[in-house]
């Protein structure tokens, strides 16, 4: 099925389809009596030059990811209001006790955990567009009910359900990008989606000192500081109606026809734009049929799958084990509530500042590098923090540990599509990014547990050396993937 913004034909022979064009009619679209079938498809996407029109799809898919971050990342800038409110308390009764802090934050992480393991596969199932809609719209409509909860046991199981449809999503966003995207400016994608998903995080810590001390309208702030997220369905369907499902993807799965069709209707707008013909697509690469989960298990995937299951269990440690806590680390260092917020909103306002460098670097160093590179960084300053006093110096060091963080963000969030074929892309990242949501169950009740028995110093030692195990899991085990086809790695 071809788009009607050409004249464009499909024809079938047997079981092969042979894609011919007379857009242009210029011998330079060697498109043109090519056969039509996935490795064509991606090599037509790969070719496509960085116009506006693909810069579009970047920024909506990074709009849902906006409102993902938020969802994900309120619990440290609302705990304070929930232990003020009474329904949980900063420390926990026995290591895995249910009305703390730490219950709130793992009932988050059991309920991403179970959405990227166990659902990860939807996307790679029932497209990437429709996967991305609705997920969406599930986890925001249960941190609505979450808002009105009265009780710790009732926070704690919306939470979860809401970290379901977060997973699921987390997942899917990622994959369909490094699908939507030529393969020059995935790392530059990557970095686009996580600067414009971590305003997220200025937004929601400034919302937090606003309201989080306050009670409005009968409502306690950090309710209204949830409700004020759930927002983003009133996006979703604005957001859906401008993407079209992956080609890739639909390639992969037979349906050459339409992925022609989204194909056909892409590369006419970058012509468009491009103001001349577009470069001929590279000799088509094979590319995988339909996978299973067991295809992970195999060469080479296998070495691939064990390094980024490792490598995601203890990320977490060092990402959430500061972002999800930096506000309960000052107050345990003695800074009141308010001023803990503060700093915090002030720490936050560095979150997008990490993607925004990828936009420059994204494409020009190694993305295993840049991860190594940062975990040392944020090795080094984790533990100047957490011997640090005055307000400027806390304030820098919190600063250059959410760059870190956020640079590693954007990095592995793209490395980590990058190693696994079209066929099992949703499926392998949903697997290994799962054990990153696994971990952080168990680390927000370590870290509550260090943190009564050894202060702010025994986190960051901690936290330190998870990142050591990172630096090493990804800079010995972790392939090259710079500026290369997603066929190809």
């Amino acid at each position: 099925m071809a788009s009607p913004d050409h004249a464009d034909s499909v024809t079938r022979n047997g079981g092969s389809v042979t894609y011919s064009s007379t857009l242009g009619n210029t011998p330079s679209d060697t498109t043109a009596a090519a056969p039509l079938d996935a490795g064509s498809i991606s090599a037509r996407l790969d070719r496509l030059p960085a116009t506006r029109s693909i810069w579009k799809l970047v920024v909506l898919l990074s709009l849902g990811f906006f409102f993902e971050l938020y969802d994900l990342l309120y619990s440290g800038y609302v705990a304070p209001g929930l232990v003020k409110s009474g329904l949980l308390t900063a420390t926990t009764h026995g290591l895995f006790g249910s009305t703390g802090v730490a219950s709130f934050i793992a009932a988050l992480f059991s309920g991403l955990f179970i959405g990227t393991i166990a659902c990860g596969f939807l996307a790679d199932r029932f497209g990437r567009r429709a996967v991305f809609t609705y997920s969406l719209l599930w986890y925001t409509a249960a941190n609505v009910v979450m808002a009105f909860q009265e009780t710790a046991t009732g926070l704690n199981v919306w939470r979860f359900v809401a970290g379901v449809g977060i997973g699921v999503e987390l997942v899917t966003i990622g994959t369909y990008i490094s699908e939507l995207v030529p393969k020059q400016i995935r790392g530059r994608a990557f970095a686009c989606e996580q600067a414009v998903g971590f305003t997220a995080v200025p937004v929601v810590a400034f919302l937090s000192f606003l309201l989080v001390p306050r009670t409005l309208f009968g409502l306690d702030g950090w309710r209204w500081v949830v409700l004020i997220g759930a927002h983003g369905a009133l996006f979703v369907w604005w957001i859906r109606r401008a993407l079209p499902e992956s080609p890739r993807w639909l390639a992969q799965q037979g349906r050459l026809a339409e992925a022609d069709g989204v194909m056909s209707a892409l590369e006419a707008k970058v012509r468009s734009e491009y103001g001349r013909e577009l470069p001929p697509p590279a000799p088509p690469l094979p590319v995988t049929p339909r996978g299973s989960f067991r295809d992970m298990w195999v060469p080479p995937y296998r070495r691939r799958t064990l390094m980024m299951t490792l490598f995601n269990i203890f990320q977490t440690v060092g990402f959430y084990g500061f972002a999800n806590w930096v506000p309960t680390l000052l107050i345990k260092q003695g800074i009141t509530i308010t001023t803990s917020l503060m700093y915090s909103s002030v720490i936050a306002l560095a979150a997008p500042l990490g993607p925004v460098i990828g936009l420059f670097i994204g494409d020009r160093f190694e993305r295993k590098t840049v991860i190594v590179v940062m975990a040392g960084v944020n090795i080094v300053c984790g533990l100047w923090f957490s011997r640090a006093s005055g307000a400027v110096l806390l304030v820098s060091l919190g600063v250059c540990l959410t760059l870190a963080g956020n640079i590693i963000s954007y990095s592995y969030h793209a490395y980590q599509t990058e190693l696994f074929p079209t066929s099992i892309r949703a499926r392998a990242v949903g697997f290994v990014y799962s054990w990153s949501r696994f971990s952080a169950i168990f680390t927000a009740f370590l870290i509550a547990a260090v943190l009564k028995h050894f202060g702010a110093s025994g986190v960051f030692v901690f936290i330190a050396g998870a990142m050591l195990i990172v630096m090493l899991a990804i800079g010995l085990m972790g392939p090259r993937t710079k500026g290369l086809e997603l066929e190809k790695i």
